[in-house]
């Protein structure tokens, strides 16, 4: 297999009061194998995903990118490969931009694109990509549902062609119709632009659907990792167990 695009090694993470929140942490994300990250709240999934954006640094082992440690030097490059989208499509776009400039802000924040045509035409095909219509660049978030308003969030995100998408509870504040909707559209994003998935969920359908690997956390730890469907089918640890039986099912 080739070389991980990130990957943490033995990386763990204590916060000042030295409760650690992470211990020993082994994950690899490779391109074309999008990767799940599951467990309860508190497991430490937001701390893992903080590493992984280089926005906190391991207090032991490392993160890598490419295979050399994310801190030295090469953040740019790292913030051009690898876009996040949050859980909140109310929150995380801010009401006072129109959309056009929302959408933009990777191109001029990272130096990707500068001319105001090819900033344009960036934009308009991100807008494209994610079902949104043409007129959308010139409107504002409250104009737009919950599913649309994560759809221009989604937009933002691969308009500088990353490499991996991490997604942070993406659906989870959105009806069912328009969680199936983003579901087949990050799926289809993922197919057709080269682009991997590292998802953090709760729900174990939309890792079933969307990721070939899943990784289980449980109070800062993986206790078990694998394919997806061997880990979901047939999983090993009583925790993971406990979750699969948690999950709520109709009569």
């Amino acid at each position: 297999m080739t070389e991980p695009i990130i990957e943490a090694a033995a990386a763990g993470f204590a916060y000042r009061a030295g409760v650690p929140a992470l211990s020993d942490v082994s994950l690899a994300v490779h391109r074309g194998r999008s990767v799940a990250l599951v467990g309860e709240s508190g497991a430490g999934k937001t701390t893992l995903l903080r590493l992984l954006l280089g926005l906190a640094r391991p207090t032991s082992g490392e993160v890598r990118f490419d295979g050399v440690p994310l801190h030295r030097g090469r953040l740019r490059d790292y913030r051009r490969s690898v876009q996040t989208v949050f859980q909140d499509p109310y929150s995380s776009l801010d009401p006072r931009q129109r959309v056009d400039r929302i959408v933009a802000e990777p191109l001029r924040g990272l130096g990707v694109a500068t001319g105001r045509a090819e900033i344009g035409g960036r934009v308009a095909e991100a807008l494209e990509s994610v079902g949104l219509p043409s007129d959308a660049a010139s409107r504002y978030p409250h104009e737009f549902s919950g599913g649309q308003r994560q759809r221009i969030a989604i937009a933002r995100a691969i308009v500088c062609h990353p490499r991996v998408l991490l997604a942070d509870e993406p659906v989870s504040a959105l009806d069912l119709t328009t969680r199936v909707k983003i579901i087949d559209l990050l799926a289809e994003l993922c197919a057709t632009r080269d682009l991997t998935l590292l998802l953090v969920s709760h729900d174990l359908g939309v890792v079933a659907t969307l990721c070939a690997h899943t990784a289980v956390l449980e109070r800062g730890r993986i206790v078990e990792q694998g394919d997806t469907t061997a880990v979901l089918g047939a999983p090993s640890h009583p925790y993971t167990q406990r979750l699969l039986s948690s999950v709520p099912r109709l009569p």
